[in-house]
Formats: C-alpha cells, structure tokens, sequence
C-alpha cells in the first residue's frame, strides 16, 4: 500500500477508453492523467514533510478548503446575479437549479457581506433597490 499514491489516485482519476473524444486522444490523455498523478503525489509528499501530518489527513483538509473556497464563490456569483443584474435579476429557479439550492434556499444563501464583496470587487454598488437581505455571519 502506497498512501500517497493511493490518495493521488483517487484525487486524479485515469480517463477510461471512450472518455475522450476524439479516441485517438485518449493515450494522450491517459498520460497527462498518469503525470498529473506524479506532480499530486510529490506535492503532498513535500507538504507532508514540511508540515509534518499524516497524508490522508492533509488531503481531506485541502478537499475542505476546496469546498469551503466553491461555497464562497456559489454565494457571491449568486449575489451578483440577483443583486447587480440590473433591473432584471435572475430568476430564482434558474439560479437554484445551477446552485443546487432550492428557490428558498437561495433567498437566504447570500446576505450582506457577499453583496459588499461584491460591489468592492465590481467597483459599483448593487442595481436592485429590493431591500437588502439581513446580514449573515461572514461564512469566508
């Protein structure tokens, strides 16, 4: 058993034949894949022994913050398409849909910060004069 070649396995999966198109991309592919494995496994090695910690553990707090960093971003584009779309905002259902949230959900997905993240990071303050959902603790 090879833990940090096993974790990069699984954070890297190899394309399968009839993957890619077209199929005389695939061995192409499949070393791309198999090279990418190599560069995961040494930098989780490397950051293993600078850090001192267990690989798997390292890996599910990188996984983490990746999940953490998407959350944000769902948040602050989903502020931005009902926020500063101007007049006409996005459409609830549609943005559910794309989020993976219900129509519900999303009205309280977003609150204050992500709209002045926003607008700092546009420049302009939001388009909607529909009042402002309530503030949330910042989830960043």
């Amino acid at each position: 058993m090879n833990l940090i070649g096993d974790i990069a396995a699984i954070r890297i999966p190899l394309p399968q034949p009839g993957d890619v198109t077209p199929e005389e991309l695939y061995p192409d592919a499949r070393e791309q894949a198999e090279q990418a494995r190599k560069d995961e496994a040494s930098a989780l090695e490397a950051q293993c022994d600078d850090l001192e910690e267990d690989p798997l553990l390292l890996a599910l707090g990188n996984a983490r913050a990746a999940r953490d960093a998407a959350d944000r971003e769902i948040r602050l584009l989903l502020a931005y398409g009902r926020e500063f779309h101007g007049d006409r905002p996005y459409k609830l259902d549609p943005l559910a849909k794309a989020s993976g949230l219900t129509p519900s959900g999303l009205r309280t997905a977003y609150g204050s910060s992500e709209i002045d993240n926003v607008a700092r990071a546009l420049g302009r303050n939001p388009d909607s004069s529909r009042a402002r959902p309530p503030a949330t603790p910042d989830r960043s």
